[in-house]
């Protein structure tokens, strides 16, 4: 298995130090370093890393818009990794894109994990912000024809949601709304791993979805 390549974005120097040792004593290539947003987006675009592990509370640009950015470009996957777990800045963070977040007081071998998961296309969310997380998830109420519209400008509709995937696509979606991971849904749907990589990123597109929170959050609202 090819080694995660990662690059680190934290404004102290002393934890970019420490999370480069850590993570290269377990075999994960650290390619490069930020200090702040601005050159985290630069590095992302020279370096295409897998997975770009971000903090958020930046002087400049903070990591929500640097997600923003990177994830726009398909410049890597962003795992964030910050002190904070505050409403605003999960809501923040996953609404721009990161397919991760987690606390920095993870232990080693969970955060090693972490990565590896992200690399390897799944999404990683720390148990502690997991009530936070699914606050995001948008609420369903009635209308007058007896349908069900969803708030928080999602796409609104069951046929919306459904529109343009392929039979398979809907069996992917609906693992992803159940919270499975690449291996689980390869596992159950009797696929590849790499099929089911390629159906995940045909999902997001065709959804207009930002990562797998986003299309799960999808999946789930119109239930």
């Amino acid at each position: 298995m090819t080694a995660p390549r990662v690059l680190l974005v934290d404004d102290h120097g002393a934890i970019r130090e420490g999370l480069r040792i850590m993570l290269e004593s377990h075999g994960i290539d650290v390619v490069g370093e930020a200090a702040d947003g601005a050159v985290a987006v630069r590095n992302a675009r020279a370096l295409k890393p897998d997975v770009v592990l971000m903090d958020l509370r930046m002087p400049g640009m903070d990591g929500v818009e640097a997600t923003r950015q990177i994830v726009a470009e398909r410049c890597g996957d962003v795992l964030v990794l910050t002190s904070f777990d505050e409403q605003e800045l999960v809501a923040g963070a996953l609404t721009a894109g990161a397919v991760g977040f987690l606390l920095k007081t993870v232990d080693a071998a969970s955060l090693v994990a972490a990565v590896h998961a992200v690399a390897q296309g799944d999404g990683v969310l720390d148990p502690r912000v997991t009530r936070r997380a699914l606050g995001l998830l948008p609420r369903a109420t009635p209308t007058a024809d007896g349908d069900e519209a969803v708030s928080g400008g999602l796409r609104q509709t069951s046929a919306v949601v459904s529109a343009g995937l392929t039979e398979r696509e809907h069996d992917v979606l609906t693992a992803l709304g159940e919270g499975l991971s690449n291996a689980e849904i390869a596992l159950r749907l009797g696929i590849s791993l790499t099929t089911v990589k390629t159906h995940v990123s045909n999902v997001l597109a065709k959804l207009g979805a930002r990562s797998r929170t986003h299309a799960a959050a999808l999946v789930r609202a119109r239930r």
